[in-house]
């Protein structure tokens, strides 16, 4: 991908890059020192003098991954030239680790961008536990992933959940306010404790079924397995969990057949950070 902006004043090539491109520094300096910035089809330092009417170019071609691509299922939601959005089913990791390099959603991107014929990288701007379903968002190139993080600071990045829990909450919509600590070591797991990080969860009851219900989640904060720590505290565990379940759900979930966390990542909402178009991309996964 390149970047091209017609210079309309005079000034240092570092602060177009800064300011009309607005690349981050880190960026800006990966690419200086690999000669990825030209004004005029000339290789440049950040230091140029450049001239109003000058043509400043940022090629932002991505290094091959360490990680083997891999040929395998990809369901895409929405997809240009900055962005790609697609379905992570249940059970599959988002990114290789020292214990599993093969297998996971960078495998089959990695592989579905060289089939494209598409000189892009896997930069997950939105991610899921292994066993939670539905959309995730990547962006192609190391600007754009910089550009949406700054949208997910703002606020402007607004991902909505469905899960199917045991019971239902004793009113229709709500918030959890409970703050989220992690467990002591060597255990990865989380809870509500007061000497936690304040952890906000907004729930809206969508389908009511008697022993157990659908509700739409908004995770106003971030914290790890917050949306699964703050259904349970409360009373209504998301079904099929194994970490965060109790004994009525873990039988329930066992009556109804699933192994795995009934949580799906439903919808993005966010202005494009190119265009600034308002999306909305929603997964097409059942949660039954």
């Amino acid at each position: 991908m390149e970047l091209r902006h017609t210079a309309k004043r005079d000034g240092r090539l570092s602060s177009f890059l800064k300011q009309e491109l607005g690349l981050s520094t880190g960026l800006m300096n990966k690419l200086k020192w690999n000669e990825k910035l030209f004004v005029n089809g000339i290789p440049r330092h950040a230091d140029y003098g450049v001239q109003t009417g000058d043509v400043i170019a940022a090629l932002l071609d991505e290094e091959k991954p360490l990680y083997p691509a891999e040929e395998g299922a990809i369901s895409v939601l929405f997809e240009d030239e900055h962005l790609l959005c697609v379905e992570k089913p249940a059970g599959m990791l988002i990114h290789p680790s020292r214990s599993a390099n093969s297998g996971t959603l960078a495998n089959f991107v990695a592989y579905y961008f060289e089939q494209t014929g598409q000189n892009c990288a896997f930069h997950p701007i939105t991610r899921l536990d292994r066993d939670t379903f539905g959309v995730v968002l990547l962006a192609k190139n190391a600007h754009i992933h910089a550009l949406c993080n700054d949208l997910h600071n703002k606020g402007l990045l607004e991902k909505t959940y469905e899960a199917q829990v045991l019971g239902r909450p004793d009113r229709e919509e709500g918030e959890i306010d409970a703050p989220i600590a992690r467990k002591p070591l060597p255990s990865l797991l989380r809870e509500v404790s007061p000497t936690g990080k304040p952890s906000l969860t907004a729930y809206r009851l969508l389908k009511d079924y008697g022993n157990y219900s659908i509700l739409s989640l908004r995770a106003i904060t971030g914290r790890t397995h917050q949306l699964r720590v703050h259904c349970a505290y409360m009373g209504f565990p998301i079904l099929g969990d194994p970490q965060y379940g109790n004994e009525e759900s873990r039988a329930l979930s066992e009556q109804m057949g699933y192994t795995t966390q009934r949580l799906c990542a439903r919808s993005i909402a966010f202005p494009h950070p190119i265009t600034g178009e308002q999306l909305c991309i929603r997964s097409k996964q059942q949660l039954f």
